[in-house]
C-alpha cells in the first residue's frame, strides 16, 4: 500500500498543476464563448487541434522513451541525447513547414490569416523544447517544481488573454483613447488567443532554465538508436491517439451538411461542450504524469507489480466514476461555463457530454492497461491498437457526420476508446497478466450510468432546480456509500479515516 500512497502523493502534485492550472485555463472557455459566436470558437478549436497533431510529430515519443531508458541507462546521457535530438528536429520541422502554411490555412477555411498557423507553429516548437525538462523534473521526483512552472505558465496565458480581449478590446470598442485601446488591432481578432499562448510558452521555457542549463548538446549514437527504435511505435501511438482526439473537428468542417458557416458553428458548439468533460480529462492527465514513471519503477523493483497495477486500476476507475457523476448530475450548473447568455446556441450540444465522459473513462482505463506493452517493450503492438482505434474514429465520423452531425463525433469517440480498451486488455493478459477485478470495475461504471439515467428521469418529473440538485447530491452519496461498503477492507488497510480496522 505504501507504493500506492506514494503514487497518490505524486498524483496530487501533478494533479494540482494539471487540474488547478488547466481549470484556470478552462475559465477562458466562458470568456471566449461569450466574446465569440460558435463559428469563431470553432476556428479556435480547429487551430488548437492542429497544434495537438503537430505536437505529436515534434516530440517524437521522447517523453515515455526518456522514462524507459532512464531506468536502465545513465539518466544524464539519455536526457542530453534526447534534448539534442528534439532541438535539431524542431528547427528542421519549423523550416520545412513555413512554406506550405498558407495552403494549409486555406484548407482550414482560414486563408485570410496564415499568421495564425505561423504562431501555432512557434507555440508547438517552444512546447517541444520543454518536454524533456518537464520529464526530468518528474523523473527526479520534483512534482512541486513541476507544478509551479506549469501553473505560472498557464497564469501568464490567461492573464494575457484577459488583457487583450477584455481590457484592450473593450477600450477599443468603446472608442476610448487609451494606451490599451491603441494596443488592440481588430484585424488580429482570435489571433490574440494564440499570441498569449505563445508568450506563455516562452515564459515556461525560461522558467525551466535550470534543466536547460544542465543539458549538454551531445549524442550517444548507440543509445539514441535504441531510443528511436523504442520511440517509433510510440510516435504512431501518439499520432493515432491525436487522430482519435481531434480528427472530429476536421471531419465536421469537411463532412457537415450545409454551408461553411454552419460547419464552423457546429464545430464551435461541439468543441465548447467537449470542454465539459474537463474533470475526467484533467484527472487522467494528472494520473498519467504520476503513473508512468511509477509503473516503470514498479516493474523494475517490485515482484508484485501486477498486483499493484490492479489496485491502482480499481481506485482509478472509482475516481473516474465520481468525476462522471460530478459532471452529469450537475449539467445545469456546468452549462454556465459556456457563454450561453450571449450565445445560447452552445446549449444545443449539451447532451453529448455524458457520451464523451464515458469515452474518457474508457481512455483512462486504456492508459492503465497500456503499461503491459511499455514494460515488455512491445510498443509496436500499442501502435497497432491505436491505429485500429483511429480507423474506427475516421470511419464512424466519415459515415455519420453527414447524417447526425456532431453526435457522430461523440459516439465515434466512445466506440474508438472502447475498442482500444478491450483489445489492449485481451492482448495484455496474454503477455503480461495483471489480476484486474473486471467484474467489479464494470459494475461501478454501470451503476454510475444507471444513477445518471435515474437522476435524468427524476429531473424530468420534478423540474425544480432545488430538487434537481438535491437528487444529484443524493445520487453521489449513494455511490460513495456503495463504494465504501464494498471496499471497506482495503480502505481500512490503507488507514483511511473512518474505516477502522478489519473485522475478524
Amino acid at each position: 500500500m505504501g507504493s500506492i500512497a506514494k503514487l497518490a502523493g505524486q498524483t496530487f502534485w501533478y494533479g494540482l498543476s494539471s487540474i488547478l492550472g488547466r481549470f484556470i485555463n478552462y475559465l477562458l472557455t466562458p470568456l471566449l464563448t461569450a466574446i465569440y459566436a460558435s463559428g469563431k470558437y470553432g476556428d479556435i478549436s480547429v487551430l488548437f487541434a492542429l497544434a495537438a497533431f503537430l505536437n505529436i510529430v515534434f516530440t517524437l515519443g521522447m517523453e515515455t522513451t526518456y522514462f524507459r531508458f532512464s531506468r536502465d541507462a545513465d539518466e544524464k546521457r539519455v536526457f542530453d541525447s534526447g534534448q539534442t535530438l528534439l532541438t535539431a528536429t524542431t528547427l528542421l520541422l519549423c523550416a520545412g513547414l513555413l512554406a506550405p502554411l498558407p495552403a494549409i490555412a486555406g484548407r482550414l477555411r482560414l486563408g485570410e490569416h496564415p499568421e495564425y498557423l505561423r504562431w501555432v507553429l512557434w507555440i508547438v516548437a517552444l512546447d517541444t523544447l520543454a518536454v524533456l525538462p518537464f520529464a526530468r523534473l518528474r523523473h527526479l521526483g520534483r512534482p512541486r517544481a513541476f507544478a509551479a512552472v506549469k501553473i505560472l505558465g498557464i497564469l501568464v496565458n490567461v492573464a494575457l488573454v484577459v488583457f487583450f480581449l477584455v481590457l484592450c478590446k473593450g477600450d477599443h470598442e468603446r472608442g476610448r483613447t487609451t494606451l490599451w485601446a491603441a494596443l488592440y488591432d481588430p484585424r488580429i481578432d482570435i489571433g490574440y488567443v494564440f499570441l498569449a499562448n505563445l508568450a506563455a510558452s516562452a515564459v515556461t521555457l525560461l522558467l525551466l532554465h535550470r534543466q536547460l542549463l544542465a543539458w549538454r548538446p551531445r549524442v550517444d549514437l548507440r543509445l539514441l538508436g535504441r531510443m528511436l527504435a523504442y520511440a517509433a511505435p510510440l510516435l504512431v501511438v501518439g499520432f493515432g491517439g491525436m487522430v482519435n482526439e481531434t480528427i472530429d473537428r476536421f471531419m465536421i468542417l469537411e463532412r457537415f451538411p450545409g454551408t461553411v458557416e454552419a460547419a464552423k458553428s457546429a464545430n464551435g458548439i461541439y468543441s465548447a461542450n467537449y470542454k465539459l468533460a474537463v474533470l475526467i480529462v484533467l484527472f487522467i492527465q494528472a494520473f498519467r504524469m504520476g503513473a508512468e514513471p511509477f509503473f516503470f519503477r514498479q516493474s523494475a523493483e517490485n515482484s508484485d507489480a501486477p498486483v499493484v497495477y490492479a489496485r491502482v486500476m480499481k481506485f482509478f476507475v472509482i475516481a473516474c466514476c465520481l468525476g462522471f457523476l460530478s459532471v452529469v448530475l450537475f449539467l445545469d450548473v456546468w452549462k454556465h461555463f459556456m457563454g450561453i447568455r450571449r450565445h445560447p446556441e452552445y446549449l444545443q450540444g449539451l447532451m453529448v457530454v455524458p457520451v464523451l465522459l464515458l469515452a474518457k473513462i474508457c481512455l483512462g482505463v486504456y492508459y492503465n492497461l497500456s503499461i503491459w506493452y511499455k514494460v515488455t517493450d512491445r510498443t509496436l503492438t500499442g501502435a497497432w491498437i491505436t491505429l485500429g482505434g483511429a480507423l474506427v474514429t475516421v470511419a464512424v465520423n466519415y459515415l455519420l457526420v453527414p447524417v447526425i452531425g456532431y453526435w457522430a463525433c461523440a459516439w465515434a469517440t466512445l466506440l474508438c476508446y472502447g475498442f482500444m480498451m478491450v483489445v489492449s486488455y485481451r492482448l495484455g493478459q496474454r503477455h503480461y497478466r495483471v489480476p484486474y477485478a473486471w467484474k467489479k470495475l464494470t459494475a461501478y461504471v454501470v451503476i454510475s450510468v444507471l444513477l445518471f439515467l435515474a437522476h435524468r428521469a427524476f429531473r424530468q418529473a420534478s423540474p425544480g432546480m432545488v430538487w434537481t440538485h438535491a437528487g444529484g447530491v443524493a445520487a453521489m452519496l449513494l455511490f460513495l456509500a456503495l463504494v465504501a461498503r464494498i471496499e471497506r477492507r482495503e480502505l481500512a488497510a490503507m488507514r483511511i479515516p473512518g474505516f477502522g480496522k478489519r473485522r475478524s
